[in-house]
């Protein structure tokens, strides 16, 4: 059966990638061109609009200098 509405994995993703980045002090589109990534598409996978990919994410955790599995867990 197909979802109609993202899952909780995908926001919490959402929003370990804004804060990671956001402490690194870079917009959206300088990280994007840092890790060669389309500023559009990276910037749906900050706003929990894209189902990103496992090869994405450990992309994005090697430009944001850390371990992809820091972006799976959710933080209080």
């Amino acid at each position: 059966m197909k979802r109609t509405h993202p899952g909780l994995l995908r926001s919490i993703v959402a929003t370990n990638v804004r804060r990671y980045r956001q402490a690194r002090g870079l917009s959206q589109q300088d990280f994007a061109n840092e890790i060669d990534m389309d500023r559009t598409y990276y910037g749906g996978v900050e706003r929990g609009e894209r189902n990103v990919s496992i090869d994405n994410i450990e992309r994005i955790a090697k430009g944001l200098e850390i371990s992809p599995h820091q972006l799976l867990i959710a933080r209080e």
